[in-house]
């Protein structure tokens, strides 16, 4: 079955295209690094495994934010594309709403948090590095997902 083609957004959907491509590829660097060095020495990169798990979950993020802003999110089908245009432009608009108001709080909430790892100088436990370093990316990512999902709804009121 052919993939349908992106929707026209006002924020090119590329963005997050590109930042997997390049999370993946970091990823896949980091880990075959410490392969290699672990099979000729014995040794293995301290910082590989933190590091690989803060990409694997901004990772999860971006994948939210292209999912959102593609109408590709987890729904139940039998709901979402029965019954007349209107009930399923409505729910359509209600879910990018619902989607939206989630993450504008998990925006706010943890910016609270990454302001508390940068005010009580917390480290990260295998590295030591600044806590916020790896924080402040959830609320960065979360406004990404709610401005998409705010695109969606947005887009879904013009539909006719």
């Amino acid at each position: 079955m052919p993939e349908e083609p992106d929707e026209q957004t006002v924020v090119p959907l590329k963005i997050e295209d590109w930042l997997t491509v390049i999370v993946m590829g970091l990823l896949s660097l980091i880990t075959f690094a410490n392969v290699l060095v672990r099979y000729f020495t014995d040794q293995s990169f301290a910082w590989t495994e933190e590091f690989s798990v803060f990409l694997m979950i901004v990772l999860a993020l971006v994948a939210g934010s292209a999912s959102v802003a593609r109408n590709r999110q987890i729904r139940i089908e039998y709901f979402a594309d029965s019954g007349s245009e209107k009930r399923q432009r409505a729910l359509a608009r209600f879910g990018a709403l619902m989607v939206f108001a989630l993450f504008a709080l998990i925006a706010v909430l943890s910016a609270r948090v990454v302001w508390d790892d940068y005010r009580f100088g917390e480290t990260s436990p295998g590295i030591g590095v600044p806590q916020w370093w790896y924080t402040i990316w959830l609320p960065v990512m979360s406004v990404a997902i709610a401005g998409r999902a705010l695109g969606l709804f947005i887009r879904r009121g013009r539909q006719p």
